[in-house]
This record gives structure tokens, C-alpha cells and sequence, in this order.
């Protein structure tokens, strides 16, 4: 008699396809919640009575965190083991949502924003070191197909649960919702993931720690508060000296020949594809990122739609990266990645031109047609950057450099987010006076906002010039980019060392 083939698709056995459900669960949760605040932030500015300047870290406070923490899932892993740490990441998101949920204030929500990104952080990363030591190296491919589902949908699904949230249930209700998610996560989690021991293997590095965190805490806050004080005000300044100083010796800390476990492996920027990929997104995602939370503030400040409206307006440009994301990444394998950055970077450098000419009327169709068009620019632009990255590492500093790139696009979009409220507040300064940009645009009573629609409208698109000049200026180091097929990766090191950190935002 013969056997029956295993069960699954693409011949991937019950017991792996369970295991890559139970990493989905966790990953739709993590997703979904970078994806559905932007939506919220104006009712949240209204809520709390608070500026944008402020509400903006729920965003900007989040990113950090997920960013602070990349670099420790790999130690945590092996310290604790996979398992353990998969189960604690949910546990730590969950009960940062439920707090976030029961916020009563904007500070007390941001600060419970950083717990959900301190747990959010892991979940990713630990998740897909499960599944591909369950799955082994031949079939890695097939079930990170499972495994991008979330990523592909999370970005047009998010906004379109966050509104509809935030319009007919409640605010509260974005964070609640995962309160359920998680539970259920965390029981199929401990009775299907296989167990694992702890492995301690290297010593963390603490310092690294401790001077890379609050220094870019420190460096952003002073960003932020210039939109209050002024750049030059004391309390803008200090804060970024002090951020700046931290961070400059944190380089110098990572860089001594006595560190042989840096918390990041700045040695890496010797490699050009390395540095060029590093700074590209590093442009890109100040820009992008801040565009979009510029994007869902327009469309309820100026054009007076609900959150749920402003969701399904959203979405067309999760559909075109939805739509290009496989197609780069054959294009990718294919001519190289730098020849497909070069084209997906003028894309996105469009699209945020034509919100430059934003008014209070701008053809929803155009709108939308637009978002499409961006959706495809990102496509082709954010992963193949870091697959350019790694083209000529050897395979066994891959996952460092995979972790490195991913702190640096979490940080580039908390700056993004910070600068981009900080320049659309001086924008509002600069048309309404100081009072209006201070209260923020729920300062403007109701009954006015049809007048001055088109000012405030003129305030967004000036904004965007802004975004347009720092997402082209990422041209330049693309132009460094590896644009040759990428070579096979080395035979003798291939299946060995770490997976690489994947983080989708």
C-alpha cells in the first residue's frame, strides 16, 4: 500500500500549515494596528483636546519602540526560546492594547502605544523564526506565501476596520479589538507551537541599549516640540543635542573592536550596497511615511469625512502595493534590484507631487487613481531596496543587515511622522495664527470650516512639497544601488545562521 501524500497545500504537512495559521493570527494583529490609528488621529486630537504636535507620538511612539526592540529578538530568542518569546510578544501587545483602549488622557495613551510597540516589535521576527525552522529551508518559500497574506491586505483592510471603529463603535475599540485576538492566539500558540529550549548563545548589549533608545526618543521629542517653541527654543534644541550626543556615542560604542555583540553591526555600512540601501530608506521613509499620516487629516479636516469614509479612500493604495509587491520581487531576482528602486522611486515622487496641488475639491477619482499609482511606486521601491542591500553580503550577515535596515525604516517613519506634524502645524501657524496651530484644527469651529477650507486645504499641499523633495532626494544613493542580477548566494553558508527580521509597516 502506498502512502497518502501530506496534507496542505503545495506540500506542506497539517501540522506546519497549523503552525504558519497560529503566526498569521499573531501577525494580523500586529499589522493591522500600524495600519488603523491614522485614521483615528483626528478624533483622538479632538477627544484629548490635544495638538497634533502631541497626538502624532501615538504614531511616532509606537515606531520607536517597534524599533528599539528589533535588535533584541534575536538575544531574547535565544535566551528565552522561540516559543516563549512568541507567546510573551502577544501577551505584551495585548495588554498595552487593552491599556490603550482605557486611556485617559493623551499622554497615558502614547505611553501605552510604546508598551503595544515594545511587544508588536517581536511578534514578527519571533514568528517567522518559527515557521521557518518548522518548515526547513525547501519549503520556506511556500509558506511565507500564508505568512504575506496579512501583509499584502493589512494595509487596505486597517484603515477600512480602524474607521468604521472609530465612526460607529468607538475609538477605544481599535486597541480592544485585540484583546479577543490575542487570547485566542496565545491558546492555539501554546498547545500547537512545538516546544524549544533556551540556548543562551551571546551577552546583550545593554549599553548599546541604553544610549540608542532615548537618544532617538530624545532627538525626535526635540523635533516635535519645535513645532510649538521654534526650532532655536530651548526646549527644542536641548533635547536634540542630547539625542544627537547619545546617538553619536552609541556609533563610536559600536564601532570599538571590544564590542564583539553590538547591538547593531555598524561594520556593515562598509559594504556600499549596505550604506546606499540604508540612506535611500532613510529619504523614503521620512517621506512616506509622514505622507501618510498628512493624507487621512486632509481628508477629515478639509473635506469633513468620517473616519470609515476616509478608510475606503485609503485603500487604493494598498491595492497597488498589493498588486506590485510579487511583481517586483520577480523583477528582483530578474534585472536587479537597483534598475527597479530607480523606477519605483520617481513613481511615488509623482503621486506625492500631485498632492502638492491638493484643494478643498480635488476629484476624489483623482485621488484614488493617485493613491493606486503610489501603491505601486512603494511596491517597488521598499523591498527591493532591501533586497539591494544584501547583494553583495555574504549569506551568514544577512539577517544582521536585515535587522539593521528594519530599525532604520522604523525610525525614518517616527521621524517622518514628527516632521511632517511639525511642518503641517507651522503651515496652519503661518495662515491661521499661532492659537489655531497650538489647538490644533479642531480649534476652528465648525460653522467656519467650509470658509476656510481652501486655506486650510493650501496648508496640506504646501506640506506635501515638503514630502515630494525629501522622497526624490532619495534618488541619489539609489543611483548606488546594485542594478545587476543578483549572484547565487554562497552554496557553502546557505540554510545556515538566523532568518532575516521581516517588519511590515
Amino acid at each position: 500500500m502506498t502512502s497518502s501524500p501530506p496534507s496542505g497545500a503545495g506540500g506542506l504537512d497539517r501540522a506546519t500549515l497549523a503552525i504558519a495559521w497560529v503566526v498569521v493570527l499573531g501577525a494580523v494583529m500586529a499589522i493591522l494596528d500600524t495600519t488603523v490609528v491614522n485614521v483615528a488621529i483626528d478624533h483622538l486630537t479632538r477627544d484629548f483636546n490635544s495638538p497634533l504636535a502631541t497626538m502624532q507620538w501615538i504614531v511616532t511612539g509606537y515606531m520607536l519602540a517597534l524599533a528599539t526592540v528589533i535588535p533584541l529578538t534575536g538575544w531574547a530568542a535565544h535566551r528565552f526560546g522561540t516559543k516563549r518569546l512568541y507567546m510573551l510578544s502577544i501577551g505584551l501587545f495585548m495588554a498595552g492594547s487593552a491599556l490603550a483602549g482605557a486611556a485617559w488622557s493623551a499622554e497615558s495613551l502614547i505611553g501605552f502605544r510604546v508598551l503595544q510597540g515594545l511587544g508588536g516589535g517581536m511578534i514578527m521576527p519571533a514568528g517567522m523564526t518559527i515557521i521557518t525552522q518548522a518548515a526547513g529551508p525547501q519549503r520556506v518559500g511556500r509558506v511565507m506565501s500564508i505568512v504575506g497574506v496579512p501583509m499584502l491586505l493589512g494595509p487596505i483592510l486597517g484603515p477600512i476596520l480602524g474607521g468604521w471603529l472609530v465612526d460607529d463603535v468607538s475609538w477605544r475599540w481599535i486597541f480592544y479589538i485585540n484583546v479577543p485576538i490575542g487570547l485566542v492566539a496565545l491558546a492555539l500558540a501554546a498547545r500547537i507551537l512545538p516546544k524549544d529550549e533556551p540556548s543562551p548563545t551571546e551577552s546583550l548589549d545593554a549599553l548599546g541599549v541604553l544610549l540608542l533608545s532615548p537618544g532617538l526618543a530624545a532627538l525626535i521629542y526635540g523635533l516635535a516640540e519645535s513645532a510649538n517653541d521654534g526650532f532655536g527654543a530651548a526646549s527644542a534644541l536641548v533635547p536634540m543635542l542630547i539625542g544627537a550626543a547619545l546617538i553619536a556615542t552609541f556609533v563610536f560604542h559600536g564601532l570599538r573592536p571590544a564590542n564583539a555583540n553590538p547591538l547593531i553591526d555598524l561594520r556593515l555600512f562598509k559594504a556600499r550596497s549596505v550604506t546606499a540601501a540604508a540612506v535611500t530608506m532613510t529619504f523614503f521613509g521620512v517621506a512616506f511615511f509622514g505622507a501618510m499620516l498628512l493624507l487621512p487629516l486632509y481628508l477629515q479636516t478639509v473635506r469633513g469625512e468620517g473616519a470609515f469614509e476616509t478608510g475606503l479612500l485609503l485603500a487604493p493604495q494598498g491595492v497597488g502595493a498589493m498588486i506590485m509587491m510579487p511583481i517586483a520581487g520577480i523583477l528582483t531576482d530578474r534585472i536587479g534590484p537597483g534598475k527597479v528602486v530607480l523606477a519605483g522611486i520617481p513613481v511615488v515622487a509623482v503621486t506625492l507631487g500631485v498632492l502638492t496641488q491638493l484643494t478643498e475639491s480635488t476629484s476624489y477619482w483623482l485621488l484614488g487613481g493617485t493613491l493606486v499609482v503610489m501603491g505601486l511606486g512603494m511596491g517597488a521601491t521598499m523591498m527591493p531596496t532591501m533586497s539591494a542591500a544584501f547583494a553583495t553580503l555574504r549569506r551568514s550577515a544577512v539577517p544582521r543587515a536585515s535587522t539593521t535596515l528594519n530599525i532604520i525604516q522604523q525610525v525614518a517613519g517616527a521621524i517622518g511622522t514628527a516632521v511632517m506634524s511639525v511642518l503641517l502645524t507651522n503651515a496652519i501657524s503661518d495662515r491661521f495664527g499661532a492659537a489655531a496651530a497650538e489647538g490644533g484644527t479642531q480649534a476652528i469651529p465648525p460653522e467656519m470650516r467650509e470658509q476656510v477650507a481652501p486655506i486650510l486645504a493650501d496648508a496640506f499641499a504646501s506640506t506635501f512639497v515638503w514630502a515630494t523633495v525629501l522622497l526624490a532626494a532619495a534618488l541619489l544613493p539609489a543611483l548606488l544601488l546594485p542594478r545587476s542580477k543578483p549572484d547565487p548566494a554562497d552554496a557553502e553558508e546557505a540554510g545556515t545562521g538566523e532568518q532575516p527580521v521581516l517588519v511590515h509597516v
